[in-house]
């Protein structure tokens, strides 16, 4: 069940990223973040009835701090995109953000089999081949500088699944309430003093909504596979593969065109998936 939900988020997510990237071509990217957060946290709201549970203080810190580790690294992320190459950055991001998990886990007590740790590596290679959109031969306008960015981003996104694993079994999604809480928060805080709009133009606004409830779904999708038995090694990777479901929607809505090495990732991932779900 934790493989299911894990698979479930990553699809879910890679699609509000690629609604929000339709959103940011119309609106700003603060409007877009600060409102499609609000979007979730309120669809979080009326679904908390239903799907929340008892939570100590303790809890709700390690959601909020998760929630804080998420926003940090989308504002780092798409200002390293404003100021480096995508694609360098992308991949490096994206990486990072899926072996942050798995190095905690197994330094935790996660036991891997041999199959599954093939495909976590395999997972960890399908996810930079999919994110390289002008092909691995533009990684190597890679400089220092560039990717310290990339790094943080992929390391504060990682932090976030560790996080969220932190919270209780038995909460639910309540802990996203404290994540989402504390995300708007910090982007409000920052919007304001650099004084950005947060006004979207009416055209962008249900792709913004859709987007922001889709990345809330996303995030209590991952949450109850990190409830449910399984391991953060394997739940955090898997999550981390939200980059194909992008790829293939660009492909099929956009008609963008496939570079050999996003083809190979896509065969990757497949391959990936199999050892991972592999018994044993």
């Amino acid at each position: 069940m934790a493989v299911v939900l894990a698979l479930a988020s990553a699809v879910v997510y890679g699609a509000s990223d690629f609604l929000g990237g339709l959103a940011s071509r119309r609106a700003t990217v603060f409007a877009v973040v600060a409102l499609s957060q609000a979007a979730g946290l309120a669809a979080l709201l009326l679904l908390l009835p239903w799907l929340g549970g008892p939570v100590t203080g303790t809890q709700l810190l390690w959601g909020a701090a998760a929630g804080l580790a998420g926003s940090t690294g989308l504002l780092v992320f798409f200002r390293a995109l404003a100021g480096g190459v995508m694609s360098v950055i992308a991949p490096t991001t994206a990486v990072t953000a899926a072996a942050v998990p798995v190095l905690v886990g197994v330094s935790t007590g996660d036991r891997v089999g041999v199959a599954a740790t093939v495909g976590i590596l395999l997972a960890l290679v399908a996810i930079a081949l999919v994110s390289a959109e002008e092909g691995l031969g533009a990684l190597r306008a890679a400089r220092p500088a560039a990717l310290a960015p990339a790094l943080l981003a992929g390391a504060a996104f990682g932090l976030f699944f560790v996080l969220l694993d932190r919270t209780g079994d038995d909460s639910g999604l309540t802990p996203l309430v404290a994540a989402r809480s504390a995300s708007i928060l910090l982007v409000l805080v920052i919007a304001t003093t650099r004084r950005r709009s947060l006004r979207p133009p009416r055209a962008a606004l249900p792709l913004i909504v859709v987007s922001g409830i889709g990345d809330m779904a996303a995030n209590a999708l991952f949450l109850l596979a990190t409830q449910a038995p399984g391991q953060l090694a394997i739940t955090g990777v898997l999550a981390s593969l939200y980059p194909v479901s992008t790829v293939v929607l660009a492909q099929i809505v956009l008609r963008e065109r496939l570079v050999g090495a996003q083809v190979a990732g896509l065969v990757t991932a497949a391959v990936a998936v199999v050892l991972i779900t592999v018994p044993g």
